[in-house]
């Protein structure tokens, strides 16, 4: 197993693709760290490597809480992994002041934060992986997504600041930018078409590969970035999207 004896921080893992992390992390032998504002369903709650965390991440005082309950159930902290993240539509003139500030707290001010917290518990265990979920729309952008876009940008741009100021610790820092993922939200998005079997096929035609991703293929992803075989690699924005961003539009 890649992540035995691991020990990891994932921030909104409950569902989505936190879960999917999370799911994929207890596989290959992790002890995970759940932390999110909402209860975790039984089958995480009984599992006996996870520990429920409650916090909710736009309050800074939570971060390091969380990452001390965090050591105080397993010893440490290997792998630290930033998903939780808030996403709302306005467009520009619509975007008042406390929207941005909250997109802001949760998606980029609680990962510097919970980064921070876990630096000295990394550096007594002789380093360890930071996995910054970041997204396609930090490179480009939907139209009423110029907080979220930002956010993600953000976080891309300091998963690299990052790497550089932490590598002479033995920490690396990489950032996940996924695509279409499926997950609850985007089905209740897809059937809400008058023809949802239409929708979905015409999105799976944006994609190369003909289907979105999973949240297991974002898991199958952080695993390789938690683990000891991608030692080497530190710095990097990885586009998991099914070749989405790759492929070029096609006039109607």
């Amino acid at each position: 197993m890649q992540l035995e004896a691991k020990i990891a921080l994932v921030t909104g893992g409950g569902r989505g693709i936190g879960r999917g992390i999370v799911d994929r992390f207890l596989e290959e032998g992790a002890q995970v760290a759940v932390v999110q504002r909402r209860p975790l369903d039984d089958a995480l709650k009984g599992h006996p490597r996870v520990a429920q965390i409650q916090a909710d991440l736009s309050d800074s005082s939570s971060t390091a809480t969380a990452v001390e309950r965090t050591v105080e159930r397993f010893g440490g902290v290997d792998v630290l992994v930033n998903n939780a993240g808030i996403m709302f539509e306005r467009t520009i003139p619509e975007i008042r002041p406390e929207d941005w500030d909250l997109m802001m707290a949760v998606n980029l001010r609680a990962p510097l934060l919970l980064v921070q917290a876990a630096l000295p518990h990394m550096r007594r265990r002789g380093g360890g992986s930071v996995i910054n979920i970041g997204s396609i729309e930090g490179l480009g952008a939907n139209p009423g997504h110029a907080a979220y876009c930002a956010s993600k940008a953000g976080i891309h741009g300091m998963t690299r600041a990052m790497a550089v100021d932490l590598g002479a610790d033995g920490i690396r820092c990489n950032a996940i930018a996924p695509g279409w993922i499926s997950s609850d939200l985007s089905e209740t998005y897809l059937e809400s078409h008058a023809d949802p079997a239409a929708a979905r096929a015409a999105l799976n035609r944006l994609h190369p590969l003909g289907r979105v991703g999973r949240p297991t293929d974002v898991g199958d992803l952080a695993v390789y970035l938690a683990s000891d075989r991608s030692g080497f690699l530190t710095g990097e924005i990885v586009v998991l999207d099914g070749g989405r961003t790759a492929k070029l539009p096609l006039p109607s």
